[in-house]
């Protein structure tokens, strides 16, 4: 009797399952498909940025991620940003005072307008420019903290005039609420990398050799 010509085929096809078998458990026990070699490559940018915990809030997340991104690109310390900005508005985004100044940062036309902000009631837009007056301000007064701040609510040629804080009641107690609440007198001028790690925004992995968000 003849077999057809397919039967060969037929008789590998019955060890198919065995053959499947004894790969599986090779692997296993190799770990070859599971080595890092075969792991999908992961770009560390991609990783997930979190605010720290010990940041404070406004109690709106959106806000918050709007100061913490506008702190970050000038080097400057989120915490003192919000300081800042809780003593102006308390977070208030239509915020205006009897002196015309908007926004949760309280620009003033002309200072909205020196540093690019169109619409002092757009977060985004008042807190850029905000922090951007700050850094500058920092860098003017060498990291004073109290001196920056004086600029801020008096204006810089007031601090020139009379070489400290103006003897005005409320730039002095401006200064004092916002460097009791920031907890410093010092603000390090420093470029955006450098704030990260100085500022606790994120820790060094010295063992990686790279930088990981907290």
């Amino acid at each position: 009797m003849k077999f057809p010509l397919s039967m060969p085929h037929l008789r590998s096809v019955k060890f198919a399952p065995l053959a499947l078998i004894s790969f599986f458990l090779f692997t296993n026990v190799t770990g070859i498909l599971f080595s890092p070699a075969f792991a999908p490559a992961v770009n560390a940018s991609t990783e997930l940025e979190l605010i720290p915990a010990d940041m404070p809030s406004s109690g709106d997340e959106a806000t918050d991620w709007i100061i913490f991104r506008a702190a970050e690109r000038q080097g400057l310390d989120p915490r003192f940003v919000h300081a800042v900005i809780w003593q102006e508005s308390k977070y208030k985004p239509q915020a205006t005072s009897h002196a015309g100044a908007q926004g949760l940062m309280q620009l003033m036309p002309a200072t909205a307008r020196r540093f690019g902000c169109k619409d002092a009631n757009d977060p985004t837009e008042n807190v850029a420019a905000g922090t951007k007056y700050l850094s500058w301000l920092l860098k003017r007064f060498d990291g004073d903290v109290a001196l920056a701040l004086a600029g801020y609510n008096a204006g810089e040629g007031a601090v020139d005039k009379y070489n400290g804080v103006p003897p005005y009641n409320e730039t002095q107690n401006y200064v004092r609420r916002i460097t009791s609440r920031y907890g410093k007198t010092y603000h390090p001028i420093l470029s955006p990398e450098q704030a990260k790690l100085a500022f606790n925004v994120v820790k060094e992995n010295a063992a990686a050799g790279s930088i990981e968000t907290e």
